[in-house]
């Protein structure tokens, strides 16, 4: 992956919703919850102006308009840059097409996942599956939904792909939770960490 000027996700929203049309960050905050994109990427109003400010620095964006009236304070209409438009597709074709090395929280834990004793380990594992569960029922629910709404496909996307994820989350977990169930793992548990803890 390449080093990218403005580096954040957010950026990448921003530059693609501009490519919707002109807006202010606030109206760019609101489609982002309208469109379900908040759970896509994490933030925070701070940080969306922040990025909009690297955006604008970078020359991916420009300033449209400051729109003025006396019952909100001014707001700033930016318009995605020629730059910006090369960017934002540069963007989309390096993510789409390069796995990009990601760390997630559970495969750190999962690196030092033997330091808890195998009872334990087993309790823990059976509450992140029916986690895992609860979160794949609520995604099938608002697919299915969207489908009864006619929604098309694409722009479900990312629910499926974390629906996918989620599924996969879920066979590993069954799986390692029979693992650590086993009179194999807790015998070499035992004998590798019985006397230091």
């Amino acid at each position: 992956m390449k080093r990218r000027a403005v580096g954040n996700p957010l950026g990448l929203a921003v530059l693609a919703g501009l490519l919707e049309k002109p807006m202010h960050p606030y109206e760019m905050a609101r489609r982002f919850v309208e469109y379900g994109k908040e759970r896509d990427f994490k933030y925070t109003r701070s940080s969306l102006y922040m990025v909009v400010g690297q955006l604008e620095k970078a020359g991916f964006i420009a300033e449209q308009e400051t729109l003025r009236d006396t019952a909100r304070p001014e707001r700033t209409v930016y318009a995605i840059a020629p730059t910006g438009r090369l960017e934002l597709f540069d963007w989309m074709r390096e993510l789409v097409a390069e796995p990009a090395t990601e760390y997630p929280l559970f495969g750190a834990a999962l690196s030092m996942f033997t330091v808890l004793q195998p009872d334990e380990a087993r309790d823990l594992l059976g509450q992140r599956l029916a986690a895992l569960t609860e979160l794949a029922g609520e995604i099938r629910r608002t697919l299915a939904q969207a489908k009864d709404e006619g929604l098309a496909w694409w722009y479900l996307i990312e629910e499926d792909y974390r629906l996918a994820k989620l599924e996969a989350e879920r066979s590993f977990v069954e799986r390692l939770a029979e693992s650590v169930a086993g009179d194999d793992y807790r015998q070499a548990w035992d004998e590798f960490f019985g006397e230091k803890k």
